[in-house]
């Protein structure tokens, strides 16, 4: 596919009037999968693939770095502006003070001077460790973790823009209450909140929050993280999304892929197997009719990626529904 092909989606708050490709790479993988990771990018790059989707947390910012070098090398691509990076914060370095040096390091890392898009990952902070390792963070123990300093952490994402460090910055895991805190004292307003979302559980009253406050919505875990240690098979095995996919002669994960797009999201999906690569680019030339749209708003929903890891007596999330603004 050529990469001409594909859509883009403008970022409201973005330094240059920076474009996201409507599809990309999650390069969210088990760590012993590295080298399979930088074949993956190589052979993405080569389908018309330019967004790559990364994270302190994933330990694949290095793997990815070492790709694109390769690619330039290889001339699969020729300038940086031909790519669209992201990478996020994670909760350790979730401090005002942290934040600079650890986009730092996530660029050091990438070899690369800028990111397009750096996000916070999850809204809630940990104690800051020393103990990071060569590939990446981990889940802080419950006891570690702390409030988020909403006002002191967005105040350095906005630096690390006005610092040409990142061309944009934005959320993860924000429900609307909580992007509404940094709203209330925002110079640069968050370009993305990148959320779960996919046909089970479609996000509608976060997409309407964030598309009335001109923030963009990307979609992670687009096919449930089927695959992974955390992840659920309901996405690819819904009976309505079977039906949907063996009328148009797809598969399940276009369908699903297909639907969010529709929904003006975008999303960065999870593979590392070329034919599914290939296969998950081809979501722009068909359309899902009317019918099929009568099955999917009947899906029962229900978040399937879990947050248990967030949840504890003593932090500052007790339950689910405080950490999502549930109920």
């Amino acid at each position: 596919m050529d990469n001409s092909i594909q859509p883009t989606s403008a970022l409201s708050s973005s330094s240059g009037h920076r474009n996201m490709p409507v599809i990309g790479l999650g390069c969210g993988v088990d760590k012993s999968n590295l080298n399979a990771l930088k074949l993956a990018v190589l052979e993405a790059i080569k389908l018309g693939y330019r967004h790559f989707d990364t994270a302190a947390i994933y330990g694949t910012e290095r793997a990815l770095g070492e790709a694109i070098a390769e690619a330039f090398r290889l001339g699969l691509v020729t300038s940086r502006e031909q790519l669209f990076i992201t990478s996020k914060l994670w909760c350790h370095n979730a401090h005002h003070d942290h934040v600079i040096p650890a986009i730092k390091k996530s660029l050091s890392a990438l070899q690369m001077e800028y990111l397009d898009l750096y996000l916070i990952h999850w809204p809630i902070s940990a104690k800051p460790t020393s103990e990071e390792g060569e590939v990446g963070f981990f889940l802080p123990n419950k006891e570690d973790l702390l409030p988020l300093d909403y006002k002191g952490v967005w105040e350095a994402m906005e630096e690390s823009q006005r610092l040409g460090l990142t061309k944009s910055v934005g959320l993860s895991n924000f429900s609307c209450k909580k992007i509404d805190t940094i709203l209330a004292f925002a110079t640069i307003p968050p370009s993305i909140n990148q959320v779960e979302m996919h046909p089970v559980w479609q996000q509608r009253e976060l997409r309407e929050f964030c598309k009335a406050k001109g923030m963009n919505v990307t979609a992670y875990s687009p096919l449930g993280a089927v695959g992974t240690k955390w992840g659920s098979n309901q996405v690819m095995e819904n009976e309505a999304l079977k039906q949907i996919a063996e009328a148009h002669g797809k598969t399940v994960a276009q369908v699903s892929l297909r639907w969010i797009v529709e929904q003006g999201v975008t999303v960065v999906v999870r593979s590392l197997n070329p034919e599914r690569l290939k296969q998950n680019l081809g979501i722009f030339d068909w359309e899902l009719t009317d019918d099929d749209y009568d099955k999917i708003n009947q899906i029962p929903q229900r978040r399937l990626i879990p947050s248990d890891f967030l949840i504890s007596p003593h932090g500052p999330f007790k339950t689910p529904e405080e950490l999502w603004d549930d109920g």
